[in-house]
């Protein structure tokens, strides 16, 4: 069998009318691995998650890795169904990949792995917008993807929110290791969350820096002198002109 080592984009184009997002411009990024994308607002950290998803299609260029994958992406807003409670949501993707009895037994497992058992026959409005992203993130790890792309989906969250947001959804990825692709304007969110950080400049994008973060990180407080040192390096290249 052979076994894949990277998503890859090569030579991509992509452009809005006189914009041009990407020219000729290639990335890659680790299979079972959290990479984080940091760059300027409007720079198509968005856009990369879409041709990736193929929900928005390269003027030229070629797309690798995801042939014949599943794919989880996870918004800023949670986008669950409104009408069916936490439980049948995750039930939802589940039933689409696994018999009736399974289904329900996985439910119950990703919903006690994010808090969210004594909540389960609640709806989406009865809920907090913490909680419900939390629902969000149990439904991508429940559905048996290959990739999870994340688009800021800690956005507008208070601190202390994010901060459990993260800690539950690393706790996921070591029990149920996905490669996931992490769009963020937040510096913090990418130091605490990823393996790897890759900064993105001004379009036409370039790549700026990448930092293998596992490797450079000894801890993911905002104490630690590695952390503080590696914050400062991804400050200079984001405002870097």
């Amino acid at each position: 069998m052979e076994i894949k080592e990277a998503y890859t984009l090569s030579d991509i184009t992509k452009q809005y009318n006189d914009l041009t997002i990407y020219c000729n411009f290639s990335f890659a990024f680790e299979r079972n691995r959290i990479t984080s994308i940091l760059g300027p607002s409007g720079c198509g950290k968005t856009t990369l998650l879409n041709l990736i998803a193929q929900t928005d299609t390269a003027d030229s260029g070629i797309i690798k890795g995801t042939e014949g994958e599943s794919i989880s992406y996870i918004f800023q807003e949670p986008r669950l169904l409104p009408w069916k409670t936490v439980r049948e949501n995750l039930l939802f993707v589940l039933r689409a990949k696994y018999p009736e009895g399974q289904a329900r037994a996985l439910s119950e497992q990703f919903l006690r792995l994010v808090n969210l058992t004594d909540y389960a026959d609640y709806y989406p409005k009865q809920l907090s917008g913490g909680m419900r992203q939390r629902v969000s993130i149990a439904r991508s790890f429940a559905f048996p993807s290959e990739l999870i792309l994340m688009d800021e989906p800690f956005k507008g969250l208070d601190f202390k929110l994010k901060e459990n947001l993260i800690a539950s959804f690393r706790s996921l990825w070591q029990q149920y290791r996905r490669t996931v692709l992490f769009v963020t304007h937040d510096i913090d969110e990418a130091l605490k969350m990823a393996h790897e950080l890759v900064i993105f400049s001004q379009p036409p994008v370039q790549e700026r820096k990448r930092i293998d973060l596992s490797k450079r990180l000894n801890g993911r407080t905002i104490e630690e002198e590695s952390y503080i040192q590696v914050k400062r390096e991804v400050i200079a290249a984001l405002y870097q002109e």
